[in-house]
């Protein structure tokens, strides 16, 4: 019944509703709106639950880390005069 009418009652949980699930008369889930704490967008929930689970840890400092170059562009243009003399 539940997937026959799946679109339904996920109008219902939009709406605020709490879906009790069941199986032979007993409960075994329940669909209910996110938490207040639960990213809207799919991407940004799986960060969070990443993060959550030990997976990633979020930057302690703001902005674009400081990069350092490589290597010098006369160094880049030796290796590249290189590469191209050995075709």
């Amino acid at each position: 019944m539940l997937k026959n009418r799946l679109s339904e009652y996920i109008r219902l949980v939009r709406s605020g509703e709490v879906v009790l699930v069941t199986d032979r008369d007993r409960v075994v889930a329940e669909i209910h709106p996110p938490s207040a704490g639960r990213a809207g967008r799919l991407a940004d929930a799986m960060l969070a639950d990443a993060v959550r689970k030990g997976w990633l840890r979020p930057r302690l400092e703001a902005g674009v880390p400081p990069s350092a170059p490589v290597a010098s562009w006369e160094e880049l243009e030796r290796e590249l005069a290189v590469d191209r003399g050995d075709r």
